[in-house]
């Protein structure tokens, strides 16, 4: 028997809650208007890209939802964005076991 697998795209962002100081931001958007660009807010956030296998869109946002919640942000202080999408479907042997 053979089942078919897909590879998604998981682009996730990762940035500190805007009601949370973020240091880094604040020095980046100083250091912009010193150099007179018309800067007035500045956020910073890291940004995953991961290829990963699901049974389908809805498994894989799932999973990329875990991740964030797991590993990739801190609940405490973070706020994230998923977007998934799919990049290819492969049929593998589906194992009797």
């Amino acid at each position: 028997m053979v089942k078919a697998v897909s590879k998604f795209k998981a682009r996730i962002e990762v940035r500190f809650r805007k009601q949370d100081f973020d240091p880094e931001a604040e020095t980046v958007g100083k250091s912009l208007m010193e150099l007179n660009f018309p800067v007035s807010e500045t956020r910073i956030a890291k940004v995953y890209e991961i290829v990963l296998q699901a049974d389908s869109l809805r498994e894989a946002e799932s999973i990329s939802r875990l991740m964030c919640l797991r590993l990739l942000a801190n609940p405490a202080k973070d706020e994230f964005k998923t977007e998934v999408v799919e990049v290819s479907t492969a049929e593998i042997p589906k194992s009797n076991a």
